[in-house]
C-alpha cells in the first residue's frame, strides 16, 4: 500500500498531520530544521509532525509530489489540503496556523 494509502487508513477524524520533506545535504532544510521543530512542539496538542529525508523515502517523496526540499506537506483527513516549499518561516508558520486552527501572535 502507498504511503498515502496509509495514512488515509490509519487517520480518521480530524487530525492533521505535516510532513517536512528534507535532505542531510541541503543547507536551506537545515536552516528551517530549529523552527520545524518548535512549530511542531508549538502546535503539537493540533497536529501530528512528521518529518522524511528524501534520500531515505523517495518513493514516499515522488508519491507526495516532492521536487524541491524543503518542502512541508498538510494532510487533513487523509488528504493533502496545502504545500509550502522553501524554507519560508512565516509562510510555514502561517500555513500550520491556518490548517490547525490555532491562532498566534
Amino acid at each position: 500500500m502507498c504511503a498515502i494509502g496509509l495514512i488515509r487508513v490509519y487517520v480518521h477524524g480530524n487530525i492533521r498531520i505535516v510532513i517536512d520533506f528534507t535532505a542531510s545535504w541541503c543547507p536551506p532544510c537545515r536552516m528551517i530544521a530549529p523552527v520545524f521543530a518548535d512549530l511542531a512542539k508549538k502546535f503539537m496538542s493540533s497536529a501530528i509532525f512528521f518529518k522524511v529525508d528524501v534520500d531515505e523515502l523517495q518513493s514516499v517523496a515522488q508519491e507526495f509530489g516532492v521536487e524541491a526540499m524543503p518542502t512541508f506537506v498538510f494532510i487533513k483527513d487523509g488528504n493533502v489540503v496545502d504545500k509550502v516549499v522553501g524554507a519560508r518561516k512565516e509562510d510555514l508558520h502561517a500555513t500550520i496556523a491556518k490548517h490547525t486552527g490555532v491562532a498566534t501572535a
